[in-house]
């Protein structure tokens, strides 16, 4: 997106000029309406306006409409055939619509002619690594870091790699250059911790990312006490807030909207720098599992309740076939279809209990097999823990509830998209170094889809039901 001259001097520029000022001023103020209108303007006066036709197809993409976004990248690439961002968003463009073999060609098209673009080898990097190639991803990262070496979005993205082939040292050290935290930053008037010892210290960890990233990174708070900080605080997302008095350790707990103090600790802290931090080296990362655990008496009610509606020797298996829709890459990661996992319900004395939240909640309320829905009833992630503690398993896409049972220690099969998997589940194993004893993945083969991964899992779950668990 084109806006670095926001507020230039206009006194020379030309008419088109002045509206193309102008919508990026509205753009920036996120009057995408009003900005359209301007570079529609612009563009019209001056067709050759190749940051124009970019910063509307930009605005389109934003829209929804990859076609016309399409349209005008194409544009200013043929109007300003040195652009580079016009082959950014295209690239980006394309590779959302999995349209590989363009994408690729069309960033080693620019790189020909400029070799030192840091931008376009880092994002040839990224589409790389989504194909699994990851040797030439690598090397792309690497490209864009001796081009700009204090390109952090290059460093970042080689840390997915790193981390995804389990190559610790260098991946936590990358990872520290991911986004930036203005707002914890500015917030807390302590220091941010760097390493400095802790023995005797107060630490608040922020929050950071989504419910199941802060699920994962909760087994460090173990570690911070082992390290002598004598009072930890924690600022999370308002679901995660009576869950989380379930870890030991945590001594104040916050919901990232409600009043958090300024001061009060010697240190604050992202937990996603927790690693990097505490040095973790394989194996060292194991912490005890579990170490989050459900309310008693939230428990014994659901126990009280599945028992009475389920006879001894039923398998109580709890599905979640759905993740967050903004997620990026949820279209992969995510079923569509509840009546894909319909095999799952024709195993003899198996029941299966929705546990889905949010996106494809109204599915489970509609289903044409024998699905007990039961996640409008679920209200926090400690209801959810709590109904997980009365089941035998639980099989879920990669979303929240799979580090939940992960971090609790209940059995949890995770179904996995070949594309785009996220790091922690690494390459090729059907375990899980993160939860070693409760965790099995399952993995969809190249180009497989679904479909073949789930009567994959039938197989599995009537053998593990004949097995005894």
């Amino acid at each position: 997106m084109n806006h670095a001259d926001s507020s230039p001097d206009t006194t020379m520029a030309s008419p088109a000029e002045q509206l193309f000022f102008s919508g990026n001023r509205r753009m920036q103020a996120d009057d995408h309406v009003g900005a359209e209108l301007c570079f529609r303007q612009a563009l019209a006066m001056q067709p050759d306006f190749g940051e124009a036709a970019a910063n509307l197809g930009y605005l389109c993409s934003k829209a929804g409409d990859p076609a016309a976004a399409e349209s005008y990248f194409l544009h200013a690439i043929a109007t300003r055939p040195e652009l580079e961002e016009a082959y950014l968003m295209l690239g980006v463009l394309w590779m959302e619509k999995k349209r590989f073999i363009e994408a690729e060609q069309l960033y080693r098209d620019y790189l020909q002619r400029h070799t030192h673009s840091a931008p376009v080898w880092s994002n040839l990097g990224v589409l790389l690594a989504c194909l699994q190639r990851d040797e030439q991803a690598e090397e792309c990262h690497r490209r864009a870091l001796v081009c700009d070496p204090e390109f952090k979005k290059a460093s970042f993205n080689l840390s997915y790699l790193l981390l995804r082939q389990e190559r610790w040292d260098e991946g936590w050290r990358r990872l520290e250059d991911r986004w930036q935290y203005p707002a914890l930053a500015t917030h807390f008037t302590c220091p941010r911790w760097q390493g400095e010892a802790l023995n005797g210290k107060s630490l608040i960890v922020g929050f950071e990312a989504g419910h199941g990233d802060m699920i994962f990174y909760m087994r460090y708070i173990a570690e911070l006490k082992r390290r002598g900080v004598t009072r930890i605080a924690l600022v999370c997302h308002p679901a995660l807030v009576e869950l989380f008095k379930t870890l030991d350790g945590v001594d104040e707990l916050f919901a990232f909207d409600a009043v958090v103090p300024f001061s009060g600790w010697d240190y604050w802290v992202p937990p996603m720098s927790l690693p990097y931090l505490c040095q973790t080296r394989a194996p060292d990362f194991l912490a005890a599992i579990p170490y989050l655990q459900a309310d008693r008496q939230k428990v014994a009610d659901w126990q009280q309740r599945v028992s009475a509606q389920l006879p001894d020797g039923v398998l109580r298996v709890g599905i979640v076939w759905c993740g967050n829709p903004l997620f990026e890459n949820d279209a992969d990661r995510s079923i569509r279809t509840l009546a894909l996992l319909k095999p799952l319900s024709q195993i003899e004395d198996v029941a299966l209990i929705s546990l889905q939240k949010g996106q494809g909640e109204a599915q489970a309320r509609e289903a044409d097999f024998a699905l007990w829905p039961l996640g409008h009833e679920l209200h926090s992630f400690a209801d959810t823990a709590a109904l997980i503690q009365t089941l035998d398993l639980v099989i879920s896409v990669d979303t929240a509830v799979a580090h939940l049972a992960g971090a609790m220690g209940v059995p949890c099969w995770v179904l996995l998209p070949d594309y785009r998997a996220d790091w922690r589940w690494h390459i090729g194993r059907s375990d899980s170094p993160w939860y070693p004893k409760n965790l099995r993945l399952f993995r969809q083969a190249r180009t497989g889809g679904w479909p073949p991964l789930i009567l994959q899992l039938a197989t599995a779950l009537q053998s593990w039901k004949s097995s005894g668990n």
